[in-house]
């Protein structure tokens, strides 16, 4: 039996941290939770595929980061993850203004396409800057005004929540491949 492939496409800035979260992910669960150093992505490695293996079947992974498809609005992805940089204020701002946009306009589906947003670099966070860094209510309000699935945070330099987003973004990405979809039909919720 074909293994089905699941479409992730990771939306964002440039250097708001897709490539290393994706870094992170590609070494497996063992490392997720780590320090150790990681090997970046080249973004013309894409798609990055994983396979991975539920109790009753292997689905395939192929992550797509919008720094290297330059065609990545042809895509037809099961799933969007869109990105930013909490450590940097223009980073949410772009997310609402300029991606969360491009998103609706790539794609036809948007209103049933499960949408997640992704706080990266959640190890930048610092008490001594409040005016650049964004809290989590703040990333989550974004969110919820996006009518996205989902909030989540990590960082994958430090391993801080990234085994729970990957979780997430798993379990979420899994759905898809059901009758009812991966979309949440009660709103935003924060992971």
């Amino acid at each position: 039996m074909e293994e089905p492939t699941i479409t992730i496409l990771l939306l964002g800035d440039e250097g708001c941290g897709k490539s290393t979260f994706l870094s992170r992910i590609s070494q497996g669960r063992q490392y997720l939770q780590s320090q150790a150093p990681i090997t970046l992505l080249k973004d013309t490695d894409q798609p990055f595929c994983f396979d991975i293996r539920t109790r009753t079947r292997q689905y395939r992974f192929e992550f797509y980061d919008t720094s290297s498809p330059e065609n990545w609005r042809l895509l037809r992805p099961n799933l969007v993850i869109v990105c930013y940089d909490i450590s940097q204020r223009l980073s949410l701002i772009n997310l609402q203004r300029v991606w969360n946009r491009e998103l609706r306009s790539a794609f036809v589906r948007s209103d049933t396409l499960p949408v997640l947003v992704l706080g990266l670099k959640r190890d930048l966070r610092s008490e001594d800057d409040p005016n650049g860094i964004v809290y989590p209510q703040e990333g989550y309000r974004v969110a919820q005004e996006m009518r996205a699935d989902r909030y989540i945070e990590c960082s994958a330099v430090t391993g801080e929540l990234m085994v729970e987003a990957f979780t997430d973004i798993y379990s979420t990405a899994l759905k898809t491949t059901t009758q009812d979809g991966g979309q949440s039909e009660g709103g935003c919720t924060i992971m």
